[in-house]
């Protein structure tokens, strides 16, 4: 739960300093997790969202944000694009560092080494291995081709 309560001091502070901007986009960030709790208690889970459940609602967040934005830009609407980005650096706030190419590549390899991977069957193996262990430090979408080719050669 540590950070949500990163999230809620954020939230404190951004009140405090009158940051309506950051505020705002603090206050989505807890509806979403509020959100994901409350379907989580619906399953049965008592004690909510896990901090890596809240990690990848915060990047699910940064991608939607992103997508918008490239939409406004698409559209002549840079003033709405500009504050979609501003969100999405709140956001990312409290995403762990992303892994630069190099870094994923290397993650890659060593994922398919630890299961042993050898053809493409094993993909959603390797994928499941790398979600555990760097969610919401690398995109996903753009490792899946990655790991494909690997298994592919």
């Amino acid at each position: 739960m540590e950070l949500r309560d990163r999230i809620n001091t954020a939230l404190k502070q951004a009140m405090k300093e009158k940051a309506a901007d950051r505020l705002s986009t603090l206050r989505l960030i807890n509806a979403a997790i509020k959100d994901r709790d409350i379907a989580a208690r619906g399953e049965g889970k008592e004690e909510g969202v896990s901090d890596a459940d809240v990690l990848a609602i915060l990047g699910k967040m940064v991608k939607q944000r992103q997508e918008s934005a490239r939409t406004y830009e698409e559209g002549g609407r840079l003033d709405l694009a500009e504050r979609e980005l501003s969100e999405v650096t709140v956001i990312e706030d409290f995403l762990p560092r992303q892994l630069s190419e190099a870094e994923a590549a290397a993650a890659v390899e060593e994922a398919i080494a630890e299961i042993g991977a050898s053809s493409i069957r094993d993909m959603g193996k390797v994928m499941g291995a790398l979600k555990s262990k760097y969610t919401g430090q690398m995109d996903f979408g753009a490792v899946g081709p990655l790991v494909k080719d690997k298994l592919s050669a």
